[in-house]
């Protein structure tokens, strides 16, 4: 797609900007700061309304500070020309999602959020609103990704048993179907009983583009489990806790964490929702790996116990296995994850 020209570059890739089933993309050279989030709508492209929303605009060349409380557009520098059977969705990178960044990709004339429509040409802008710790990003951060398809090839419930039983695709706890794989909360933690951390207010400013430079007690209170194996989520924190599971994504598909039912719980539970290829495969030198859970409360506090179902991951097939599986070549950050915080917190 890069060679063809359905994928457009202001300037030269990153070497691993390429991922297995997605690509990164990175942050242009202006942020505007803006009054409210919006769509453009299918008549208007989003320059024609960014006149409405914006209150100023900030050079990122040598880097800024985007606020918590603030919102922040930013035209990325990948655009695409896709041909009408491809269309994408997007997501916010790992490391985005565990520091509580809110972000959202926005096309011309779009309707719907992290959705690029098949056939759509144009550019890509990124809508960012930190929500614990002010960060501090430059032109070429990057904070989203995104993913291609062709049609809808999201696997049944009975095709997911069929894949379990062949490769097996959880451990650590039984494989529950429920429109996609189910994923539960783990509160009975490890060997101290630690369970997950909560992000301290106000928050210290975070360094988007530096790994391991933040002392994680500057930032993080950490949660031990209670003899009842329970946790009541306050809707003005924001929460890192882990699945029971460990998630085994063959080589030859790709997963997505969504939402388990809106019905049993007014939380959010994953920001951050791609698993490439080969993520806690042992073809890709994994043992499983477990979900990590980016939580925020909704309105009102909520109890959960251990062991509830909070999120599931669907599977689609990919059109041919990657070249390279996710964490083979030893560079990823949170392939035989258990609970973890992002890369920057040594």
């Amino acid at each position: 797609m890069l060679k063809a020209g359905a994928i457009t570059h202001r300037t030269e890739l990153d070497a691993d900007q390429v991922q297995p089933a997605s690509i990164d993309l990175r942050l242009g050279s202006v942020a505007h700061r803006i009054k409210a989030s919006f769509l453009p709508g299918a008549d208007r492209t989003v320059a024609e309304r960014l006149d409405e929303v914006a209150l100023h605009a900030m050079p990122l060349d040598d880097g800024a500070v985007l606020e918590t409380g603030c919102i922040y557009l930013i035209e990325l520098q990948e655009g695409l020309a896709l041909p009408p059977e491809v269309s994408g969705a997007t997501n916010p990178k790992s490391s985005t999602g565990r520091l509580d960044i809110f972000t959202r990709v926005i096309t011309d004339r779009g309707t719907v959020f992290d959705h690029v429509t098949g056939g759509y040409t144009g550019p890509l802008y990124l809508e960012v609103a930190p929500q614990s710790f002010p960060v501090l990003v430059s032109a070429g951060s990057r904070l989203s990704q995104l993913r291609f398809r062709c049609g809808n090839e999201r696997l049944s419930d009975k095709e997911l048993r069929s894949l379990h039983q062949r490769v097996g695709l959880v451990s650590g706890a039984d494989a529950q179907f429920h429109n996609g794989l189910a994923m539960s909360i783990d509160l009975r933690g490890d060997e101290n009983g630690l369970i997950g951390y909560r992000a301290r207010r106000p928050g210290g400013l975070v360094r988007v583009d530096q790994k391991a430079g933040l002392d994680r007690a500057d930032y993080w209170e950490p949660l031990y489990a209670d003899p009842a194996g329970t946790l009541i989520f306050d809707p003005a924190a924001f929460y890192i806790l882990v699945s029971r599971e460990a998630v085994h994504v063959p080589a030859d598909y790709a997963a997505e964490m969504v939402p388990f039912d809106p019905l049993v719980g007014e939380f959010r539970v994953h920001y951050a929702g791609f698993f490439d290829p080969g993520f806690g495969a042992p073809e890709a030198g994994g043992t499983g790996a477990r979900a990590v859970l980016e939580v925020r409360s909704r309105e009102v506090p909520f109890l959960v116990e251990h062991g509830q179902m909070i999120g599931r991951l669907v599977f689609e097939p990919m059109r041919a296995k990657p070249s390279a599986l996710y964490g083979a070549a030893g560079v990823s950050n949170y392939q035989a994850q258990g609970l973890k915080l992002s890369k920057h917190f040594r």
